[in-house]
């Protein structure tokens, strides 16, 4: 039995950088009584890659584990082919049952990198999803109403604009409720757009005569743009697997002030030791940029082996130095076909794009709208940037250095 003590200990540690409990009294009534919980998350293995707004709900589990709760690591490989239709304004394109598990492998390999996998069981929807009767999906769908689900803010908003939801969307939720059934789940995390969804799986647990499970929203990760929520198909995101040095120039990339929210969130510093270097800068005792160096060593030193990212680092800093303006000694050359000139000038986007040195063509518009492509040092504004015959570029990718040298056919 835990004392009043560590109990809130504990609580404080569940508490760091999340938006809201429901409800901590429950919560801390589970832990004095139950002592170590189950603590589900749940992850739709829609794309192959982690970044760092998974990597604040992967710390918040780790946190559990620390404190010696059960880790459920729950990956929808049956509910990622239906595709969660949260913050969608349109039907989301479903996954092949291949694409799924595929994903599921890589997302595996990613997530030991945060969490002791032997500490932590992983598990699958489909075990329970796919052996469900229609007779059982009917007893699902009979216990919640197409009222309450129209009280999801997104599916309202589809709603009154007349844009068509499926009502395999409908069942997403309640599926995903579902899974907190089949997996007896004391406590749920998921992001702020998650909400509705646990919530659901709370309401289906009293359905089913289980206990509710309590609830903890973590908040959405801002991306490289200081805006927006940080995504892959935004390309403003932090791979967790990005080598050290991309990782340590992206994170160099982010404002100042977005980086205390990613002391809060993707550090485990405390509040304590942040004011103090807020409070040192402020007072010009010390620089952002060293502040900002300290933080990125905090985050990848939890990814990537410390020595390796002290010598990312160096290397980052010889290369970006202002004073010598070094630049790598393999900068690899394309020299460019005169096939691509014969019809018209391409657009840079599009060579790169076609050189693999960046996604595609509409992510190389974006890096550009959000200042992350530089043109012989200087930043690219035109995403329609067209190439000069007989001439040489220097594109480098962002602040991390990715660097490549076009040459062009006379």
């Amino acid at each position: 039995m835990k004392t009043e003590t560590e109990i809130q200990q504990e609580l404080e540690k569940i508490r760091r950088g999340a938006v809201e409990i429901i409800s901590e009294p429950e919560l801390k009534e589970k832990i004095k009584t139950k002592g170590k919980l189950r603590i589900k998350a749940g992850f739709d293995p829609t794309a192959p890659d982690l970044h760092l707004g998974h990597f604040v709900l992967l710390r918040k589990l780790k946190h559990f584990q620390d404190l010696g709760h059960d880790i459920l690591f729950m990956l929808g490989d049956f509910t990622g082919m239906i595709g969660d239709p949260t913050g969608k304004s349109e039907t989301r394109k479903r996954l092949t049952k291949e694409e799924v598990l595929e994903n599921s492998k890589t997302y595996q390999e990613q997530v030991f990198k945060i969490l002791d996998e032997k500490k932590t069981q992983v598990l699958y929807n489909s075990h329970w999803c796919s052996e469900m009767k229609f007779e059982d999906v009917l007893i699902l769908t009979s216990k919640y109403t197409v009222s309450r689900m129209l009280e999801r803010d997104d599916f309202t908003k589809r709603h009154k604009a007349g844009t068509p939801i499926s009502m395999i969307e409908f069942l997403y939720p309640l599926v995903q409720g579902y899974d907190s059934v089949a997996m007896d789940a004391d406590v749920e995390l998921g992001g702020t757009d998650q909400k509705f969804n646990m919530l659901v799986g709370r309401d289906l647990q009293r359905e089913y005569g289980k206990a509710p499970q309590c609830v903890v929203t973590m908040p959405l990760l801002v991306g490289l743009d200081g805006t927006k929520k940080m995504s892959k198909s935004l390309g403003n995101y932090i791979g967790i697997t990005e080598a050290p040095i991309d990782m340590y120039g992206k994170i160099m990339s982010i404002s100042d002030e977005l980086m205390w929210n990613y002391f809060d969130l993707l550090t485990d510093l405390s509040f304590a030791s942040i004011a103090e270097r807020k409070t040192a800068i402020s007072e010009k005792k010390s620089h952002p940029k060293d502040v900002k160096t300290e933080l990125a060593l905090l985050i990848m030193d939890q990814l990537h082996p410390a020595e390796a990212n002290r010598e990312a680092v160096a290397e980052w800093q010889r290369i970006h130095d202002p004073k010598n303006r070094a630049l790598p000694d393999d900068i690899k050359t394309e020299t460019l076909s005169e096939e691509l000139f014969l019809e018209k000038p391409p657009l840079l986007v599009s060579v790169l794009s076609q050189l693999k040195f960046i996604p595609s063509s509409s992510e190389g518009r974006r890096l550009i709208q959000a200042g992350g492509l530089y043109l012989d040092e200087q930043k690219l504004t035109d995403p329609n940037f067209v190439l000069g015959r007989g001439k040489e570029y220097l594109i480098r990718q962002g602040k991390k250095g990715k660097f490549l040298k076009i040459v062009t056919p006379s």
